[in-house]
């Protein structure tokens, strides 16, 4: 079953925080900071509720995008494309504590690796089902991963490039043998490979988002809603909640203002201007940074004007680090060119290649020299974060000898299709996102040479450093990858960074029992409405 999609591209940043721990969340308040030191990963100013959870009800959430696919094997799992969706239908096989910073099971029972990390044990719970009443046991597993490895989807090739053998036992194990070590290889379960589609979901136009999640597949209505209904045979019980409706408001101001009306219960938004505002009003909800979130591609394609690692340079020293998000959001939040933010635990100790329009205008003129016309072909989304971020561009692109021409597209299909399918632009307004939480993954689908979402970025350089993160057994071994990461990205300059995002899925006052997970997504089974 697929369904319509509508999103849009959006320039964000991150303001100054200061972090408050208050029993098991999170409080941030804000403070002004010319260092513009940066939000933290978790749940922010949510209350304990102290009475009884409220049955019934419907939840409705104002979603980023509308979701075009309720399949886990051809969609990207996280909170801005249709994540929280799909986990309702689907649940995960493991979930993100933030608190802990830990994985800790969900519909498994268990998880856990050998001594090296190269063998990883699934246990699953005893009676779980779908909602068609069939079993979740280890086939059912084993055929769901089968299918996500070959459907195409954000973490496939990272799945399939990894794992050499699924095998399984008897009924309730499943044992992942892996091509070499993975100690965070338990992060894969939390996104769309711990999603499972039962046989009978079938295939093709055939397709039925059947789950085994808390929520079922009610109704959906292009460009208006899509409304799920309680499971009853979820596994934990039927949640509390009826129905969960999810709107296509289509405007993050419209999103944000419907929230504080009480006529929505969650909210998901990029914003930074919206995000700072939220904050500083002591906004509960689940907030998540996002490295590389606000981001330009560079298309090093045989006769791309990228293919030229000396235009890729020159197009990084000729932006100031601050450009993009003082013009398209008029200073609100924070800029940063690294990879990592200094509040990430993979920030590091070793800076992004400096701004300088006087090399950047030499390295065009030497370019030139050996024939290059000069002529840049910028796409971008049509709203009007993204016309400012093009036109920022432009002027600091032509100021060094570029010739850029920005191409608007209508909507962001029309967008994809022609970054990641055409591959027909020369640089273009994107997201990659790398987030704290697993990183690896994301890593492998943006940066590898193997990758399936790298869209035309110069990768093969990074595939020996990519493995070195995988296989890193501490921080401090990571962190020492990730530095040498950015050293060689200085060198190669594979994609633009803008600044990084903060995603932030709001509650409403009256919402309570929400879980979180990666990818800025939130679990539902929990969820109720109503005075705490």
């Amino acid at each position: 079953m697929v369904l319509g999609t509508r999103t849009r591209h959006t320039t964000v940043a991150i303001l100054a925080a200061t972090l408050v721990l208050a029993g098991c969340n999170k409080a941030v308040s804000v403070t002004s900071s010319s260092g513009g030191s940066a939000y933290v990963d978790g749940v922010v100013n949510v209350k304990p509720a102290t009475g009884d959870p409220v049955h019934g009800g419907t939840l409705t959430f104002g979603s980023y995008s509308e979701q075009g696919n309720l399949d886990p094997a051809k969609a990207i799992a996280s909170g801005s494309t249709g994540g929280i969706e799909l986990a309702a239908v689907y649940d995960v096989l493991m979930r993100w504590d933030s608190e802990q910073n830990v994985t800790v099971p969900q519909l498994a029972e268990s998880l856990t690796p050998n001594e090296d990390h190269t063998v990883w044990t699934l246990t699953l719970r005893d009676g779980v089902t779908f909602s068609d009443g069939s079993p979740l046991d280890s086939a059912a597993v084993a055929y769901s991963l089968g299918r996500y490895a070959a459907g195409g989807a954000s973490d496939a090739r990272v799945w399939s490039s990894n794992v050499r053998a699924t095998e399984t036992p008897d009924a309730k194990t499943v044992v992942f043998r892996l091509n070499t070590a993975w100690p965070t290889f338990d992060y894969m379960l939390t996104v769309g490979p711990g999603m499972i589609v039962p046989r009978s979901a079938g295939e093709g136009p055939e397709f039925q988002p059947i789950g085994a999640g808390p929520f079922t597949f009610g109704h959906y209505r292009p460009k208006e809603e899509l409304v799920l209904d309680a499971n009853p045979r979820y596994w934990g019980g039927a949640p509390n909640l009826d129905h969960f409706r999810v709107v296509y408001l289509n405007d993050p101001t419209t999103t944000y203002d419907s929230l504080q009306a009480g006529s929505i219960d969650l909210a998901f938004i990029r914003e930074p201007d919206i995000v700072d505002e939220a904050v500083a009003h002591a906004a509960p909800g689940f907030l998540n940074i996002v490295a590389l979130g606000n981001a330009g591609l560079i298309n090093a394609g045989q006769g791309r004007p990228g293919s030229d690692p000396r235009i890729r340079r020159a197009l990084h020293m000729a932006l100031p680090p601050t450009a993009v998000i003082d013009r398209a959001f008029g200073g609100a939040g924070t800029a940063g060119n690294e990879l990592f933010p200094d509040t990430s635990v993979w920030h590091t100790d070793v800076g992004p290649l400096e701004y300088d329009p006087d090399e950047a205008r030499r390295l065009v003129a030497e370019a030139k020299a050996d024939g290059f016309d000069g002529r840049i072909v910028h796409v971008d989304g049509s709203d009007a974060s993204s016309r400012e971020t093009a036109m920022t561009l432009k002027a600091a692109w032509d100021a060094v000898g570029f010739d850029v021409e920005p191409v608007y597209m209508r909507t962001i299909a029309d967008q994809t299709a022609r970054i990641q399918v055409q591959r027909d632009y020369d640089t273009a307004g994107w997201g990659i996102s790398w987030r704290d939480a697993g990183t690896y993954a994301r890593m492998f689908a943006t940066l590898h040479s193997q990758g399936n979402l790298s869209s035309g970025i110069a990768t093969g350089e990074f595939d020996d450093l990519i493995a070195e993160v995988q296989a890193a057994g501490t921080l401090d071994e990571q962190r020492d990858v990730i530095g040498r990461i950015q050293q060689r990205w200085n060198e190669v300059v594979p994609a633009l960074v803008f600044a990084p995002s903060p995603e932030f899925v709001m509650f409403g006052d009256d919402l309570h029992g929400v879980k979180e997970n990666t990818n800025s997504m939130v679990l539902l089974d929990d969820a109720w409405l109503g005075d705490a």
